[in-house]
C-alpha cells in the first residue's frame, strides 16, 4: 500500500563492543574467500563470498520503518553476530554509504546508486510515471507504484502532491506487506503457501493500536484484497495517515504491481477513498496493464 507513514526507528541497541572477536570463518569470509553455502533447497554453493552477501543483508535490512540503526539492530535483523555487523557498518560508512553518529548508522545519497541500477533499466517505472501523474493530478493526492520483495512492498515510481508535509515513502522505499495496503494487494494472487512464506520472512509487530499483527488476521485481510479487488490499510502503518491499493497485473494475470494513493485519514475518509479514489486507481490500473 503505498500507505502513507512516517518512520519508525527500531528499538535501541547496546553500546559498540569494545573489542571485536572474530571467528575463523568470519575472518576468511572478511578476507573475500569463497565460501560453500546451503540454499533453501539444500544445494551446497560452492561460489560466493559471505562477506558481500552479510554486507547486502545490512543494506537490505533499512526500510521505511528501519531508518537508523545500531550494531545490535544489524545483528539482530540480519541473524549475524555483533562483530561481523559492526565490520559490515563500518565498512559501508567507509566507502561512502552510511553515516555513523558513534551510536547510530544512517544510509547516505550514495545508498540510490544501488537502486538505481534496477530504477534505469526496468521498463516499469518508465511506464507507470505519466500515469501516476494523471492519477496524482485528479485526486490532488501523492500515488506510487510497489513490487513486491521478500516480504516487503518496494516503490519503484512515485508522483507526488505538491504539500507542505507529504505522505507515503519515497522511490526506493520498503514497507512490511503484511500492515501495508500494497503488501496485501500484491500477496492476494499468490498460493497461501507463498503467502505464509512472505509474511514469516519479516516478523509481525503493531506500529500502532490498528495495526493487524497476527496471521490469521492478517491472511483474512488478505483474501478480503483479492476478492474486492483493492486494500485499504487504515493508520496501520502511522496514525493519521491511510491508503489505498489495487493491483497491476501482466497479460498471464498475475499481480506484477500495485498502485496506491496516500493520504491525511483526518482529510480523506475510508469512505471517500472507496467512493471517489478507487475508480480513479482502478482505471490507472487498467491503462498500465494494456501497457505492458
Amino acid at each position: 500500500m503505498a500507505s502513507s507513514e512516517k518512520s519508525v526507528n527500531v528499538q535501541k541497541g547496546k553500546p559498540l563492543p569494545a573489542k571485536d572477536v572474530e571467528s575463523p570463518s568470519e575472518a576468511g569470509a572478511q578476507a573475500g574467500m569463497e565460501t560453500a553455502t546451503e540454499t533453501g533447497s539444500g544445494t551446497r554453493v560452492k561460489e560466493g563470498m559471505a562477506g558481500l552477501a552479510k554486507g547486502l543483508a545490512i543494506i537490505e535490512a533499512f526500510s521505511a520503518t528501519t531508518t537508523r540503526m545500531t550494531v545490535s539492530d544489524a545483528a539482530h535483523l540480519t541473524d549475524l553476530s555483533r562483530p561481523a555487523a559492526r565490520r559490515c557498518l563500518l565498512t559501508l560508512v567507509d566507502l561512502g554509504y552510511l553515516t555513523h553518529d558513534g551510536k547510530f548508522f544512517t544510509p547516505l545519497p550514495r545508498m540510490l546508486r544501488l537502486g538505481g541500477a534496477y530504477l534505469s533499466t526496468s521498463s516499469l517505472p518508465q511506464i507507470a510515471q505519466p500515469l501516476l501523474a494523471s492519477a496524482r493530478d485528479t485526486l490532488h493526492e501523492s500515488v506510487s507504484l510497489a513490487v513486491l520483495d521478500e516480504g516487503y512492498s518496494v516503490f519503484i515510481a512515485r508522483a507526488e502532491a505538491t504539500r507542505i508535509v507529504s505522505t507515503g515513502v519515497k522511490i526506493g522505499g520498503r514497507l512490511p506487506a503484511y500492515c501495508s495496503a500494497t503488501g496485501r494487494v500484491l500477496l492476494s494472487g499468490l498460493p497461501e503457501e507463498t503467502v505464509r512464506a512472505h509474511l514469516e520472512s519479516v516478523p509481525m509487530k503493531r506500529l500502532t493500536d490498528r495495526t493487524l499483527a497476527n496471521m490469521n488476521a492478517v491472511l483474512k485481510a488478505i483474501r478480503r484484497a483479492a476478492e474486492e479487488g483493492y486494500a485499504i490499510s487504515n493508520e496501520e502503518l502511522e496514525i493519521g495517515m491511510s491508503a489505498m491499493a489495487v493491483p497491476v497485473k501482466n497479460r498471464s494475470g498475475e499481480i506484477e504491481s500495485a498502485i496506491s494513493v496516500s493520504v491525511f485519514s483526518g482529510r480523506v475518509s475510508v469512505a471517500t477513498l472507496e467512493e471517489k479514489f478507487l475508480p480513479v486507481l482502478r482505471a490507472s490500473a487498467a491503462r498500465l496493464q494494456r501497457s505492458l
